[in-house]
């Protein structure tokens, strides 16, 4: 199928490459269907683009390469929703608000999407009992920490 995206046009996507939110995203409960692609080749960072309108995109990375000691507890409903039944199953991903400048982009670390790779079920978590933030700026700490250099 095509799915005309938000960044860089229209892409071809298997039906196996489509992740499916069966609750939505929090403040987008419509769009439940989403394709998660490259912004491009050199970058660390994910496009999560809705298939069905082309303005709704998200740009995420992977927290682990950019924050340490950054820990998701999984909680039993989440697994349960998601049909989670090893722990390699899980993919996280954190949502970036892009400022300008870049360096000012923050990452949602308090609510992360969560996928299971093997039935691509996905769904956003709210971590609020942790002491994480929605305005981290993950760009400052990775180079401090020698990486995003």
């Amino acid at each position: 199928m095509k799915v005309e995206t938000k960044y860089i046009g229209e892409i071809d996507v298997k039906e196996e490459q489509i992740i499916t939110f069966p609750t939505g995203i929090p403040a987008f409960d419509d769009e439940t269907s989403f394709v998660l692609h490259p912004f491009d080749e050199q970058s660390p960072f994910l496009v999560l683009q809705s298939t069905k309108s082309v303005e709704i995109a998200f740009i995420l990375v992977n927290p682990f390469d950019f924050v340490q000691h950054y820990e998701v507890k999984l909680q039993d409903a989440t697994k349960e929703q998601l049909n989670i039944e090893k722990p390699e199953e899980v993919a996280t991903y954190v949502l970036l608000t892009v400022k300008d400048p870049f360096e000012e982009t923050t990452a949602n670390l308090q609510g992360p999407i969560i996928i299971n790779v093997r039935t691509n079920s996905a769904k956003q978590i709210l971590m609020s009992d942790s002491s994480y933030t929605t305005k981290h700026q993950i760009f400052k700490q990775a180079t401090k920490t020698g990486k995003g250099e």
